[in-house]
């Protein structure tokens, strides 16, 4: 069994949902205070994303949308990097957003996805092969917006899509990421019901998952049985 943030540099022989436990990234971006957090009034743009444009493979997609949303009103689609004072860039972006791109890049997920979750910024999915973390007890689809790609790069269509969600949607989601935050945390100590704790169950439960499957398979195994057949 692997515990991995991503499948995507793996083959399928090798990393799969089947024997393996997907982790969140670490989030590089502060975490902010739910007391403190922006509301749908404070936050005046509309859509954020900061970070490589240009990738490889699945990550194509970034350019396209670069093109699509560049010039956008309330838009901010920028090249960014870690470097510099990119990180609080990067924060004082996510915190004043609405909505926070999670585009695949050269895997399919990033630390992006969890600096929006961490900056209470309602995140856009678009990256059809994602897999998320500890996806059997958190439903996603109360805090997050998914996107097929083939939608995505079509003109209008994503802004069309988050213009629609009104302000009390946006609300409920934005409750439900101060709520659920938590679990996306990495601390040392782990406390119940951090990132940690929840890796653990996540374990837990793959290795319950596999031991059943594997007694069921031996239901009519009679070489392990102890029965000679006459």
């Amino acid at each position: 069994m692997f515990v991995l943030a991503d499948f995507g540099r793996y083959p399928a022989e090798i990393a799969n949902l089947a024997k393996d436990v997907i982790a969140p990234y670490r989030h590089v971006v502060m975490t902010v205070d739910s007391s403190k957090s922006a509301s749908f009034e404070e936050r005046p743009i509309l859509l954020y994303f900061r970070g490589a444009i240009y990738r490889k493979d699945g990550g194509v997609i970034r350019q396209e949308l670069y093109y699509i949303l560049k010039d956008e009103k309330d838009v901010h689609f920028t090249f960014g990097s870690v470097q510099g004072n990119g990180i609080n860039k990067a924060s004082q972006g996510m915190a004043s957003s609405k909505f926070c791109l999670n585009i695949a890049g050269d895997t399919p997920s990033s630390n992006r996805l969890f600096d929006a979750i961490a900056s209470h910024c309602v995140p856009v999915i678009i990256s059809d092969e994602i897999e998320l973390p500890f996806e059997e007890v958190i439903d996603y689809s109360e805090f997050c917006i998914f996107v097929h790609a083939s939608d995505a790069v079509k003109k209008g269509y994503l802004l069309n899509l988050l213009q629609g969600i009104k302000q009390d949607k946006w609300t409920k989601m934005w409750e439900r990421l101060k709520e659920i935050v938590h679990q996306f945390e990495y601390r040392y100590p782990s406390q119940p019901g951090d990132a940690v704790d929840m890796i653990w169950q996540a374990v837990s439960h793959k290795i319950s998952s596999i031991q059943f499957k594997f007694h069921r398979k031996k239901r009519y195994d009679r070489s392990t049985s102890g029965i000679i057949m006459k």
